[in-house]
């Protein structure tokens, strides 16, 4: 299980990284005169990621989950690849990915990188994340409730998105405002 811990808090600090990266960028946008949307449901988002990195931990130490190799191997993969389709958003968005919804006046909408074929390729991340993490040592409690609260939420937030991208000009699919 040592590894599997390792595994969890190097999420975690890829976790810490991303809000270094927001809040550097929370900053720019901000400077260019940024609306920020979505405040209420941001507290929320906070809570239940970090819900899913204790979780994890928690579950498979609380109910002794054995690591299956079939599926831990090949989730352990599925989570790098969530890594890599985040770190791609957060690159093609550069400096306007953030994890609040903040849309700057005057800027089109993105429509290169994972945008090109997802309107939310950074939500698509979170949901595979959300469900491969836990599963990487069988914590299928943790990947269950996460999966629904997370439903929940996303269903705020891509909400709150649209409307805050709405007045936005420029080609409607592929584009995502924040995380």
């Amino acid at each position: 299980m040592v590894w599997y811990v390792v595994l969890v808090l190097a999420v975690g600090v890829e976790r810490v990284a991303e809000l270094v990266v927001a809040r550097r960028h929370t900053r720019w946008s901000l400077a260019r005169g940024a609306v920020e949307s979505g405040r209420g449901h941001y507290p929320v988002m906070v809570v239940l990621h970090t819900g899913l990195l204790v979780g994890c931990l928690a579950e498979v130490w609380a109910a002794g989950r054995p690591f299956p190799p079939v599926l831990g191997w090949a989730m352990v993969a599925v989570v790098v690849a969530a890594q890599a389709l985040r770190w791609w958003c957060v690159y093609t968005l550069g400096p306007r990915w953030n994890t609040r919804v903040l849309v700057v006046p005057g800027l089109p909408l993105v429509s290169g990188g994972p945008y090109r074929w997802l309107r939310h390729p950074n939500y698509v991340a979170v949901v595979v994340e959300g469900l491969a993490l836990p599963l990487v040592h069988g914590a299928w409690v943790t990947a269950a409730l996460f999966t629904v609260a997370n439903g929940v939420l996303l269903s705020v937030r891509i909400r709150c998105e649209e409307a805050a991208l709405g007045s936005v000009p420029g080609p409607a699919p592929g584009v995502e405002a924040v995380r």
